[in-house]
């Protein structure tokens, strides 16, 4: 692979976008990529935008992704993939949770959530769409909806020959290992 893809994750500080984004990385570089990564945090702590960018290719000079340039976006809230849209490729793929978490502006009733989010976007761009946290709450933990969707996203990646079982089990915490591979097998399969 001589060409660089570009994958952007986006979401909501809680969410495990940036672990998510480690597992990933962490597969693509035993693949033998060289591979950048970007971690933007803003207020994530107060449940504020999180973005991770990755880059992997050949060899790759930059983390940052600019404006039309990611191949793949996976949006872990569905605000979030409006807010990001104009950084996808315009035949770019795109996955969405379908999930909300409603803004500090939202919660003190200044403004409502927007209507018809996957509608608009999916008239923009090729979408995928499902409820990652409803899949990980019936394999036992919501929690684990970032690996949901990270399997999903690996699959509209089509990268193959990575061991991902193995990297789900060297980044997430001791006694969770195989309700995230059944997490990320569930992604996959979508």
């Amino acid at each position: 692979m001589s060409e660089v893809k570009n994958i952007l994750l986006v979401g909501v500080g809680g969410q495990g976008t940036i672990l998510a984004s480690k597992i990933l990385s962490d597969g693509l570089v035993n693949a033998g990529y060289d591979v950048k990564m970007s971690e933007i945090h803003g207020m994530s702590q107060r449940g504020g935008s999180v973005s991770t960018q990755i880059r992997f290719g050949e060899k790759v000079y930059s983390p940052i992704i600019g404006k039309g340039e990611a191949d793949v976006m996976v949006a872990f809230e569905k605000m979030e993939a409006l807010r990001w849209i104009d950084h996808l490729k315009k035949d770019g793929k795109m996955v969405i949770n379908d999930y909300e978490i409603p803004s500090v502006p939202i919660l003190m009733g200044q403004t409502d959530y927007p209507c018809g989010i996957v509608d608009e976007l999916s008239e923009k761009v090729d979408v995928l769409v499902f409820e990652a946290a409803k899949i990980a709450e019936e394999l036992g933990n919501s929690k684990a909806m970032n690996v949901v969707l990270l399997g999903a996203l690996v699959k509209a990646m089509d990268v193959e020959g990575i061991d991902w079982e193995e990297m789900i089990k060297h980044n997430v915490k001791k006694g969770f290992e195989e309700l995230n591979i059944k997490a990320f097998n569930a992604g996959y399969a979508l």
